[in-house]
């Protein structure tokens, strides 16, 4: 038994916020109907072709789902969407500003008729504002929230290299779906759920935001190094590798002086005094650290900053991860079956000791058309003149 089994959730979806958010509700064991445009479905299933020759992102947000073909501008689609919808928990939606009410599938329309059912609807601005109709894609609102005026080095912002917009919105998409399933039963009713990209990256920008609060300067552009504590980032060591490495205190400072770089007198020398000091002498500091970090190899200041306490990590590359000894060790990488065979997939995180997340294939497009169709009422002869129509 998983947590959502029983709960249907129908689906118009494309790109990540929203298949992030689903693919979420499925690991939780929800039926997941995924409607695609006929013969393109979802435009990132065309994004690249790095995952044996499928889209990497498709491939990643969108496991354990049923795929429906059906061209909503069509005049019977209507029927099947609303048949879809009957008897399902929850619909989410992020299709272009206007679309879904334009297709009749606004949380006021749909609640007269299914007073239970929870509408999720994921956009760039939100349903209002004036910002509501214009288009978002995930570097356009890492650009509108801030997020790449405090990312990068100085004179080259740079943006997240992962979807961060899309994954924060796909996230309070997900949580807040929970959270309205957990109200129903209270309330009897279903409700509407408004998300925003922006309010999604706003609300994880929160630090720099009260950093800079009336007027204050923004957190330094500092590249991969921590903008306001140092020593904070990465240090390259004398066999050309990084080591990054974090202080967070004044203890761990003494530490460091003592038995990373093993000059005490550091530990008290009044340019480093303070977190605030050491910030403001990041690059006097710096040097002293590359100075002692010269003679050694990665693997021997990891030794000394692990012996010390000293927070530290390996800078990894992506061939790096796939191989990395922890996941391995907590047997995190499972298989799921796709189009293209057996490939590698993460088990969701958190491990929960009551049940097995659910990790089924990557569909098709429209692998589960005719499945559902028949379902749904459908005969074999009228599955066929939809086809024939273009409906399917």
């Amino acid at each position: 038994m998983r947590p959502l089994d029983g709960i249907k959730v129908v689906t118009l979806e494309h790109a990540i916020a929203a298949p992030f958010c689903t693919r979420q509700l499925a690991d939780l064991g929800a039926r997941v109907i995924k409607v695609e445009r006929p013969g393109v479905g979802d435009f990132a299933r065309g994004y690249d072709e790095r995952a044996r020759g499928l889209s990497s992102h498709f491939v990643w947000t969108n496991r354990s789902k049923e795929s429906l073909a059906l061209d909503l501008k069509q005049p019977e689609a209507a029927k099947i969407l609303d048949a879809l919808v009957a008897d399902a928990d929850v619909l989410v939606q992020n299709l272009a500003p206007g679309a879904a009410d334009r297709l009749g599938l606004s949380y006021e329309k749909l609640s007269e008729k299914y007073p239970q059912l929870i509408v999720c609807d994921i956009s760039g601005y939100g349903a209002d504002g004036p910002y509501r109709d214009k288009k978002a894609y995930d570097l356009l609102i890492q650009s509108e929230s801030g997020f790449l005026s405090i990312t990068g080095s100085p004179g080259e912002p740079a943006k997240a290299g992962c979807s961060i917009a899309d994954i924060a919105a796909g996230m309070y998409a997900y949580s807040n779906i929970l959270s309205a399933l957990l109200l129903r039963p209270r309330t009897g009713r279903g409700c509407r759920i408004d998300v925003s990209m922006l309010e999604s990256m706003v609300e994880w920008m929160g630090y720099p935001l009260y950093y800079a609060m009336d007027g204050q300067s923004p957190p330094a552009l500092s590249g991969a190094a921590h903008a306001t504590i140092y020593p904070y980032g990465p240090f390259p060591a004398g066999d050309g590798k990084t080591v990054m490495l974090g202080l967070q205190n004044e203890r761990e400072w003494k530490l460091f002086c003592d038995h990373v770089l093993v000059q005490p007198e550091l530990a008290t020398d009044p340019r480093f005094a303070s977190n605030s000091r050491r910030a403001s002498a990041r690059e006097a500091l710096r040097a002293v650290i590359v100075e002692a970090f010269a003679p050694l190899t990665a693997a021997q200041v990891i030794e000394r900053l692990s012996a010390a306490g000293i927070a530290n990590a390996q800078m990894n590359t992506l061939n790096d991860v796939w191989v990395h000894p922890q996941l391995a060790a907590r047997e995190r990488w499972q298989e799921v079956s796709t189009p293209a065979g057996m490939i590698p997939a993460l088990l969701p995180p958190g491990v929960p000791t009551s049940f097995e997340p659910r990790m089924d294939p990557v569909p098709a497009l429209g692998e589960h058309t005719d499945a559902i169709l028949h379902e749904l009422g459908y005969d074999s002869a009228q599955i066929d003149a939809l086809r024939a129509a273009g409906t399917i």
